[in-house]
This record gives C-alpha cells, sequence and structure tokens, in this order.
C-alpha cells in the first residue's frame, strides 16, 4: 500500500505543469549596441538593412538622435513602406509610445491576421511584403494604399474604418467579435466589433445563408456597416450578388439591416444621402492619389518630424 501511495504521490508531481522561464522584458532602444540594434531590426522584418546600419555605426542612442532626413541618407532604403516602418518604431521608442494608442502591440503577423477579419485577405502578401505593422497601420496613407496595390474606394473605406475600431480598442484586435457571442447570429449588440466572418454568420441566421458566401473578399465588417455613412442595404444587395429583380429579398435584407444598425445610424445615413454633393460608395469607385496643392497653409516640418500625408483613417475620423 505504502507502495501504491508512493506511485500516486510521483504521478502528482510528475503531472504539475513545469515553471516557465520568465523572458526579460525588452530594453529600450537607447541602451542597445549596435549589434543588439541589428536584432531588434530583425524583429521589424527589417534585417534586409542591417549591412548599412553596420557601416554606419548605430547604436541606439544614435538611432534616436538622428534625424528623419540622416536617417534616410545612412540606410538608403527605398521602399517607402519599410522607411516608415523603421521611422514610426524609432518614433515610439522616442515619445514612450505616446500618441500610437498601442499600435505598437501590433507585429505584421497580427495585421495579416486582422485582414482576414476586414474580409481583404486578398491584400495580405503586398501587407506583408511590405513588411505593415501596427504602427503604420495606424498611420497608413492614400499613397500607401495605392503603393499597396488597394484601388478599390471601398476596400479603402474598409480599411479606414477597420482602423478607427482598432484605434477605439487600442488595438487589441483580438476583443473583435469572430462569432455570435451570445448563440443568438441575429443579435444586433456590438456590430461594430463584428469580423467578416461574424457578418456572414448573421447573413446565415437571417435566411440568407446562400448569399453568404460572396461576403469573403468583399471588405465587409461591422465596422464599414456602422461607421460608414456610405454603406447601404443597397450596396450590400450589390455586394451579395442579389439580383435587383427580387424586390422582395432586398427588402428582407434592408429590414435585418435596419435592425442591426438602430435607429440612430439609419437615420444617420439618410441624412447623408440627403447632403448636397453626396457621393454613393459603389464597387466600381475607384482610389485617386491626393493631388499635391502648389500652395499649402501648412507650417513646414523641422528634420526630425514626419509628414504623415493624406491619413486612410484621420486621428478624428469623418462621418
Amino acid at each position: 500500500k505504502k507502495g501504491v501511495a508512493f506511485a500516486e504521490e510521483e504521478r502528482i508531481v510528475i503531472s504539475e505543469p513545469l515553471a516557465r522561464a520568465e523572458v526579460p522584458p525588452p530594453k529600450p532602444l537607447n541602451d542597445l549596441s549596435m549589434e543588439e540594434v541589428e536584432e531588434w531590426l530583425t524583429r521589424l522584418g527589417l534585417e534586409a538593412y542591417a549591412p548599412e546600419l553596420r557601416r554606419w555605426g548605430a547604436t541606439g542612442t544614435k538611432l534616436l538622435d538622428a534625424t528623419v532626413h540622416q536617417i534616410e541618407k545612412e540606410l538608403d532604403i527605398k521602399n517607402s513602406l519599410h522607411r516608415k516602418k523603421l521611422l514610426y518604431a524609432i518614433e515610439c521608442e522616442r515619445c514612450h509610445a505616446v500618441g500610437f494608442i498601442g499600435s505598437e502591440k501590433m507585429d505584421n503577423g497580427a495585421v495579416l491576421r486582422w485582414l482576414d477579419d476586414v474580409g481583404l485577405p486578398q491584400h495580405k502578401e503586398a501587407f506583408h511584403n511590405a513588411k505593415v505593422d501596427g504602427r503604420v497601420l495606424h498611420r497608413l496613407t492614400t499613397e500607401d494604399l495605392l503603393t499597396l496595390g488597394v484601388t478599390a474606394q471601398l476596400h479603402a473605406a474598409s480599411l479606414r474604418r477597420g482602423i478607427q475600431v482598432l484605434r477605439e480598442l487600442n488595438f487589441e484586435f483580438d476583443n473583435l467579435e469572430r462569432r455570435s457571442v451570445s448563440g443568438n447570429g441575429a443579435d444586433g449588440s456590438n456590430v461594430a466589433l463584428w469580423t467578416n466572418h461574424r457578418v456572414m454568420e448573421w447573413l446565415r441566421v437571417v435566411d440568407l445563408a446562400e448569399y453568404a458566401p460572396n461576403m469573403r473578399g468583399s471588405g465587409v465588417h461591422g465596422g464599414l456597416i456602422i461607421h460608414e455613412g456610405r454603406f447601404t442595404s443597397e450596396l450590400l444587395a450589390t455586394l451579395l450578388s442579389i439580383p435587383p429583380a427580387k424586390t422582395l429579398l432586398r427588402r428582407h435584407l434592408t429590414t435585418h439591416f435596419n435592425q442591426i444598425l438602430g435607429r440612430e445610424v439609419v437615420q444617420h445615413k439618410r441624412e447623408m444621402e440627403t447632403t448636397l454633393g453626396f457621393v454613393p460608395l459603389t464597387l466600381t469607385a475607384r482610389l485617386k492619389a491626393p493631388k499635391k496643392s502648389q500652395f499649402t497653409l501648412k507650417r513646414k516640418k523641422s528634420k526630425s518630424e514626419i509628414d504623415y500625408g493624406n491619413l486612410v483613417c484621420p486621428l478624428e475620423a469623418s462621418p
């Protein structure tokens, strides 16, 4: 019996989880040697620029003290998005992440998973090659979108409203609703947090299952539905390929669409449609490069400042 008891005790000891070795927090950029800066660059996915960094002899302190012009000149980064990624990473260290709203938590892998959430997986390769992370996403510009091959206005609107929701969540993108929390797929609470997959679940619940697969790659998610004033049930019906002749089915969709929006959002969208100069969002509308005005009232940026350009999602998001 003693032997059995001892064996049981042993089993209990064996089944205990091994204590995890604590990972030390990363050192601030200021404290990094040249070799450690190379490792830091590799973690950013920018190891291709390590030889230039070595030639320049850049320590963490040197990077933090350098102007934007010096960094661009010394590292000779031709890819505009790689350049922005590095500059934003340095700026984030310099200002202790103030103004980045938690975007530093999202690496490139997280951004690629988020593209699935907003229903734009077709852009993953371009975002992967450009090494886009949360900081770059937070300050993504219209010019960046064109560089990434995003030309549809609808996809630009999808990214804009997706970024708006990310900011509201402090970039904790795992707080998005990927499937019904209550078990009721038609539940209209937290619609702004719905992913593309969750929108498809809702369509199945409201008896539009045969059209749900058309949502893949559409860029439709809860943030677009709620925050984009130009996104209407008519546009959703077109995206779903519901023929215009099927008026009863389209009316059925509009009824359920308005239910999840709520009265205030429905009213806001109607008011927008009646505004003078209103341009509806369509499937065919293309993104245009912003015109650079010859005369500008903006104050000139100092050498250490970065010109953010035309943000896809302005820091004060408009309706």
